[in-house]
């Protein structure tokens, strides 16, 4: 089992690659750094992990992730670097695929680029996002990029994401392009969009038994689409404020397909980020008896 350690970074929380270098010494396979670009003033979007449905302040003070993770490539060697997530309706997607495939350079092919819709409406319409068509631009941004990674002459023309003919570098180390993990939560919509054009899938806080129900539906999916089920990795995102997972509920996971289990370091965001990432420390070394 594959445990990695997923933060909300803020000025509080010190520097990534400080973060990144403590989270590679102590055995964590991958490092991901969570993202929302602004938080609007007034909203109606009920936020259901609060007592009060309100979004934590916090979330307005988030780093950008991917100069975050360009620090953390500079002071780790073999940790992988992800987003856990980036909302890609929010971004620019000629402009992402070159920091994408600039990050992936500088870190030597260790990005996973873990992408979802968004759920925070209001900022959503900030960028111009049509909320109500956001998984439609998930699915394009996704397809864009991959042509502007792979393509000496790439262009791509869909109903949200247009662009002609152009060329664009550097391009990414890992071929033909990153994966792309989707970071959707409900399997009631989850599993064919995964089967369809993701590389991974990493829902928060799903159930082994969840997972030994949505694994074989994904795999029977993506073959019926033409791709290769055994290309897919199934990860889970576990945001309780605990101890992390036992040892048992590791090998149910396991057992249902899991091959990571990403745990979140949530003091980061208030403070020392090394701090945070050491406090779960154990969960690596647990994960090592299995």
């Amino acid at each position: 089992m594959k445990i990695g350690v997923s933060v909300f970074l803020t000025d509080k929380s010190g520097n990534p690659g400080d973060i990144a270098r403590e989270a590679e010494n102590l055995g964590f396979e991958s490092f991901w750094v969570a993202e929302h670009i602004a938080v609007p003033t007034h909203y109606t979007t009920y936020y259901p992990r609060s007592a009060d449905g309100k979004v934590p302040p916090f979330y307005a003070e988030l780093v950008d992730p991917f100069i975050a993770l360009m620090a953390a490539a500079q002071t780790t060697k073999t940790i992988r670097l992800g987003t856990a997530i980036s909302l890609l309706p929010q971004h620019d997607t000629i402009t992402l695929a070159k920091t994408t495939a600039t990050l992936d350079l500088y870190s030597n092919g260790r990005l996973i680029l873990g992408v979802g819709a968004g759920w925070f409406a209001e900022e959503a319409e900030l960028f111009g996002v049509q909320f109500k068509r956001r998984w439609q631009h998930v699915r394009e941004g996704v397809e864009a990029l991959r042509e502007l990674w792979s393509k000496e002459e790439a262009h791509y023309d869909g109903e949200i994401i247009k662009f002609p003919p152009l060329k664009i570098g550097p391009k990414p180390v890992q071929k033909p392009f990153p994966p792309i993990y989707l970071g959707a939560h409900d399997p009631k919509y989850a599993l064919k969009r995964v089967a369809q054009y993701a590389d991974g899938w990493f829902p928060a806080n799903l159930t082994p038994d969840q997972f030994k129900t949505a694994i074989p539906e994904i795999k029977q999916l993506a073959k019926a689409a033409g791709r290769n089920p055994d290309g897919i990795e199934f990860s889970v995102l576990l945001m309780a404020q605990n101890e992390g997972p036992s040892a048992e509920l590791m090998k149910q996971y396991r057992d249902a397909g899991v091959s990571r289990m990403i745990v979140l370091a949530w003091a980061a965001a208030s403070g020392s980020g090394v701090e945070a990432v050491k406090a779960l420390a154990p969960i690596v070394e647990r994960a090592r008896t299995i």
